[in-house]
């Protein structure tokens, strides 16, 4: 596959471009993004679906720059993908035409159940794993999946999109007819119990999006939000009652004034027969993320990663590990350290996990700058670790690689993000292990060549090394009450 690739998804409310770069077999990154509204569909819906003149020439000028775009980043392989503004209108061939004559684009009109299944194989992918009924509210349709045991099942069209409801009913005031109209597609929802839903497109990231702001959310990170359903319903309920100017103090930008009730009603419609439904995951990815991952997992099982690979983990490594080898054996003896000390001192052993992947990722920040790179990874983790993680997660290895080689974590740090990391005495317990490890690693063997034991609160080590800066690095920790080193 092309190192390269750009990803359009031409929407009924926005068209989009993505450029992606591998950096190895199933690791890549994101350079690049662009939107434009262009509103495809626009007074379609009240003209029999036909496409309009001026919308069809916005979409096709946004196509045109879009190129552009792709060529500056000398793009080998682009797949362009239209959803339901195109495959409704009985004149899309006219439009498909003349991109195609004049751009040299070909465009993928693909079917509802096929929309449904990129978007539901990006949630699979790169969200944290978890059964769930996803929903991608578009413009012109919604669609729907099942996760269930890691595959997408039951994916579902319907004709409920935010600018459809907007121009059939919204625009003359008739709240009620839409309420029958929603509810009469969501009959054709399988009525499959789940306590998880995961919302993806405009007006789920917008909802979400100011709800954050609404608790005062510490982390500036929108992909894998949760909230609870309650939550969700108060605040749609408050969407739906607001005009413009309450609109602007909810935090809801003015580009989705016209569009953001019709797209709550669908969410609180389905959320009072979901009763079922108690936790809403926010996901920042989509079908476009869908169209690249079916490529790139071409011959995978149920279009997934290989079993405990993670994309953001290995592009991370990839992109800014020096030395493999004393990355790996920074996470090989923080795990030994941790399978010795966490049953004396009463430490989940779940945090097993993001001990390791903070321990195998801590040293990235050096590669921009030596001096203060512990600040540099953890920006780079809280950041660029994207994928298959939850925010608890994210923030807690990017904690332990911040104060990684001396310090505890700072108080006010833990203060800040009180809501979504475990207690200070866990952080500062983790942080140790990769602290010691960091330090009985600083003569950089070759090899991992240490015996260690536990007793009596107390690591015992010992090592066939010349261990000189090691023992001077291990005098300078800040280690938890309780916790002695002795060097054998």
């Amino acid at each position: 596959m092309a190192k390269i690739t750009a990803v359009i998804d031409i929407g009924s409310n926005s068209a989009r471009m993505v450029v992606y770069e591998k950096t190895s077999r199933f690791a890549f990154h994101l350079l690049h993004e662009v939107k434009s509204r262009v509103r495809l569909p626009e007074n379609a819906y009240k003209n029999n679906g036909y496409l309009q003149e001026e919308a069809m020439q916005r979409t096709y000028d946004a196509l045109e720059n879009f190129l552009r775009i792709a060529s500056s980043y000398k793009v080998r392989k682009i797949l362009c993908v239209a959803t339901s503004a195109l495959r409704d209108a009985p004149n899309k061939q006219e439009f498909l035409s003349r991109v195609r004559n004049g751009l040299k684009l070909n465009i993928k009109v693909i079917d509802g159940e096929k929309e449904a299944l990129y978007g539901a194989v990006a949630c699979l992918n790169l969200l944290p794993k978890a059964d769930a009924l996803t929903i991608d509210i578009g413009g012109g349709s919604t669609e729907f999946s099942y996760i269930l045991e890691g595959k997408v099942t039951n994916t579902l069209s319907l004709a409920l999109g935010t600018v459809r409801l907007k121009e059939l009913f919204f625009d003359k005031n008739d709240i009620d007819g839409a309420k029958r109209y929603i509810n009469a597609e969501l009959d054709k929802l399988s009525n499959i119990e789940i306590s998880n839903l995961i919302g993806i497109g405009g007006t789920f990231r917008a909802l979400c999006r100011a709800i954050m702001k609404d608790i005062k959310y510490p982390l500036n990170k929108l992909h894998s939000f949760e909230c609870s359903s309650k939550t969700m319903s108060i605040f749609v309920d408050k969407v739906m009652n607001a005009n413009e100017r309450r609109l602007k103090t909810l935090n809801i930008r003015p580009e989705r004034f016209d569009v953001i009730k019709p797209g709550s009603l669908i969410i609180s419609e389905l959320l009072k027969r979901k009763t079922d439904i108690n936790n809403i995951i926010t996901s920042g990815v989509g079908v476009r993320e869908g169209v690249y991952l079916s490529d790139i997992l071409r011959g995978q099982k149920d279009n997934s990663f290989p079993a405990n690979f993670n994309p953001s983990v290995r592009y991370l490594l990839d992109s800014y590990i020096v030395d493999n080898n004393h990355s790996n054996q920074l996470a090989k003896l923080s795990k030994r350290i941790f399978e010795l000390t966490y049953n004396t001192y009463d430490i989940d052993k779940k945090y097993a996990k993001e001990l390791v992947i903070a321990a195998k990722l801590s040293p990235i920040g050096a590669s921009l700058h030596n001096y203060s790179s512990n600040q540099h990874s953890y920006y780079l983790i809280q950041t660029a670790l994207e994928y298959g993680f939850t925010h608890q997660e994210i923030i807690l290895i990017a904690t332990l690689t911040k104060y990684a080689k001396r310090r505890a974590p700072a108080t006010a740090h833990i203060a800040e993000y009180k809501n979504i990391l475990p207690d200070e005495r866990v952080a500062e317990f983790l942080s140790f292990i990769i602290s010691l490890s960091s330090a009985l690693l600083t003569h950089r063997p070759r090899d991992l060549q240490y015996e260690i034991g536990f007793s009596d609160n107390c690591l015992h080590v010992s090592s066939q090394d010349n261990l000189y800066l090691a023992k001077d690095a291990v005098k300078k920790l800040e280690s938890p009450k309780g916790i002695r080193v002795e060097f054998l």
